[in-house]
């Protein structure tokens, strides 16, 4: 897991995978590979959403990637 200050994002690669395209939902972007598996997840705003981790709803958002091209 990366934080970059200057543009507030915070960076987690999951997987070495190669990545095929990206799905935006609100103030996450998740980088797929081909078979929808989570590559590299950013958060932007990251200062934000770090005081508010614990209320973070993943089920919606496995539903919204899967629903994807």
């Amino acid at each position: 897991m990366q934080y970059d200050a200057e543009t507030n994002i915070l960076s987690w690669e999951i997987t070495k995978d190669p990545i095929d395209h990206s799905v935006e939902l609100g103030n996450f972007i998740i980088h797929l590979s081909k078979t929808k598996k989570p590559v590299l997840i950013e958060i932007l705003n990251a200062s934000k959403f770090i005081g508010k981790m614990n209320k973070v709803e993943l089920k919606g958002i496995k539903k919204q990637i899967m629903e994807t091209n």
